[in-house]
């Protein structure tokens, strides 16, 4: 099943998760800790899952980068570019629509900080064929974040509230990846 359809299908708490772990993928971009955005996954894990969202999503934004960026110039700036926008975006009182549209908008922006920092030539077909599960000649990084957005989201639909956990790891290890990245690519430019 492609990533779209996956999206299409996933519930509320699904379709949370899954634009939270895009934004916690991104967490090196925004100049955040790795347990910054653990509060708001502990909120879908509650029975009320927002009930504590709104004032856990301001705090999360406190402590990441919320400054004004400078205009962008290199791969990296219009990566925290869509990093930041991911966490702009994030809605405070959220219905099942705007969580599906910001779902899906992360999982775009994920995928295009991907391929900023892999350098894929493939700017047009990345984002669409990819997500509609077209993924030949795919640049690895950009390989590695589409395989976490669908396991992330197959891991809740099997196993509901249960998969948070795993779904958590994932994006974790996915968070590692991207820091590894940018820490490398910030040593070939001193």
């Amino acid at each position: 099943m492609s990533l779209v359809d996956l999206i299409a299908q996933a519930d509320e708490r699904g379709l949370a998760a899954s634009g939270l772990a895009c934004l916690d993928r991104c967490v090196p971009l925004l100049g955040g800790d790795d347990d910054v955005l653990r509060p708001l996954w502990a909120s879908l894990s509650e029975a009320d899952a927002w009930a504590q969202w709104p004032a856990r999503l301001e705090e999360a934004r406190a402590k990441m980068d919320a400054e004004d960026p400078e205009p962008a110039v290199t791969d990296e700036d219009h990566a925290a570019l869509l990093a930041r926008g991911m966490l702009q975006a994030v809605p405070e009182k959220p219905t099942e629509d705007e969580l599906r549209a910001w779902s899906d908008a992360c999982s775009v922006a994920a995928l295009q900080v991907h391929r900023f920092l892999d350098h894929a030539d493939d700017a047009e077909a990345c984002v669409t064929a990819r997500r509609e599960g077209r993924i030949e000649g795919m640049s690895p990084l950009v390989a590695a974040e589409l395989r976490r957005q669908v396991s992330v989201l197959e891991l809740l639909n099997e196993h509901g509230k249960g998969g948070l956990r795993l779904a958590l790891d994932a994006s974790t290890e996915g968070r590692r990846v991207l820091r590894a990245v940018v820490s490398r690519r910030a040593r070939g430019r001193v």
